[in-house]
């Protein structure tokens, strides 16, 4: 095959008739690298391992007849979007909608004039052509929007803890920590990914919590403690700007992070499952990578002492069964840590 014949765009015909093949390819060779089929699976195995640019295909075919062929043409994410034109000699109106019902974009009736054609093939050629450039149009916007979203989360968990220069690589841990758990709580995909994307803003509300407070190298008093507390709903406030579904799932972990199974948490008591599920994952996360850190009034705790004190409070402070699921996957949990740590020690080299 010539350079030229591969800069030219594939039109793939099908036919049973081989003398119809030769009439296609008479009036389509001069613009078109022209393939062709004999039957319906021969075609099926051609436009996925070939992806032509159009398929002309014949309906009355044995085996599987132009209807079947199309259906599993749309069926399959690899060909769905070639457009088929019908190239048939049956011309009633109920043949023809049934061509269009499996998702034919066009109908041409034999025998098939030449000028006719040619000029349907090159309407939905650039038709094709002209929706596959929205279709990257509408990528590009996309992953610019989700590149975007990503960024601001970005923002947003740094600032929470922009003057707690202790907490590090914290909230992208914990946040590694939450997805695992998730997982393992057989959540979807697609919501383990929003939890990871939402949990690293659980502390987005302590920007508006007082230095003073915020890095007091001692236990809070009283008083500051109640100030401290604020941030879940300060964190709520901010995030409750957007409505989307990754900031509706970090509103909700930030208001109720610190909330207990028992009910003695905050801001609002919330007992058992009436904290989402979602901050009660967070919630076991937060605080074992809290626990395994080293910050200026106290030492980093040892792993398991970490995970001892996260079972222990199975039933009063976490979610019992999550609790038991973070147990059963330890090794997991600890795999990341020591990743993490290694991630942070080579930034700092």
């Amino acid at each position: 095959m010539t350079n030229l014949e591969n800069d030219k765009m594939v039109v793939l015909t099908v036919d049973d008739t081989p003398i119809n093949l030769d009439v296609l390819k008479g009036i389509l060779a001069d613009e078109y690298n022209v393939k062709a089929a004999i039957n319906g699976h021969i075609a099926l195995k051609i436009a996925e391992k070939q992806k032509p640019d159009i398929i002309l295909l014949d309906v009355m075919m044995p085996e599987l007849d132009g209807y079947e062929v199309c259906k599993k043409l749309k069926a399959n994410p690899l060909t769905a979007t070639i457009p088929v034109i019908f190239v048939t000699a049956m011309q009633a109106s109920e043949d023809e909608q049934k061509g269009f019902d499996v998702g034919a974009v066009d109908y041409i009736t034999k025998p098939v004039n030449p000028s006719i054609v040619k000029a349907r093939v090159k309407t939905h050629l650039a038709l094709a052509n002209q929706q596959k450039a929205c279709q990257r149009i509408i990528e590009q916007q996309t992953y610019d929007l989700q590149a975007n979203q990503k960024a601001a989360i970005h923002m947003l968990s740094e600032a929470g803890h922009y003057n707690d220069t202790d907490t590090g690589a914290h909230i992208w841990r914990m946040a590694a920590y939450s997805a695992a758990l998730a997982e393992a709580a057989d959540w979807s995909v697609e919501q383990v990914e929003m939890l990871k994307l939402s949990a690293p803003m659980h502390d987005t509300g302590k920007i508006g919590i007082p230095d003073n407070i915020l890095k007091a190298p001692r236990k809070l008093t009283p008083d500051e403690w109640q100030v401290m507390k604020t941030h879940t709903c300060i964190g709520h406030k901010i995030l409750s700007q957007s409505q989307t579904p990754i900031f509706i799932m970090a509103q909700e972990i930030a208001l109720s992070h610190h909330e207990k199974w028992d009910g003695n948490g905050y801001p609002e008591g919330l007992i058992a499952e009436d904290i989402p599920e979602s901050a009660r994952i967070v919630a076991i996360a937060d605080v074992f990578d809290a626990l395994t850190m080293k910050r200026p009034y106290k030492k980093a705790w040892p792993v398991d002492e970490a995970f001892g004190l996260i079972e222990e409070n199975g039933g009063t402070h976490f979610d019992p069964k999550l609790v038991q699921l973070f147990l059963a996957i330890k090794e997991n949990i600890i795999q990341l840590r020591n990743n993490w740590e290694s991630k942070t020690l080579s930034d700092n080299v």
